[in-house]
């Protein structure tokens, strides 16, 4: 059984990323949306849970800038 007619290749996405890298914009991500193509320009994001702020540093900071009681 055959997947169909395919709207583009992996070389097609190589080739849209390849593009922006050259154009000098930073890729953040690529979505695949009904057949298109969208390379997203910026920072890749991070995760959720990587994202959590270090307690033990903003506790220190906190005190350094308010004094200890």
């Amino acid at each position: 059984m055959s997947r169909g007619r395919q709207l583009f290749r992996q070389a097609d996405v190589t080739k849209a990323i390849k593009a922006a890298v050259a154009a000098g914009l930073p890729v953040a991500r690529v979505e695949i949306e009904g057949g298109r193509i969208i390379v997203i320009a910026g920072r890749p994001e991070q995760d959720a849970g990587t994202a959590e702020p270090d307690l033990d540093q903003e506790l220190a900071d906190f005190e350094a800038s308010h004094g200890q009681d």
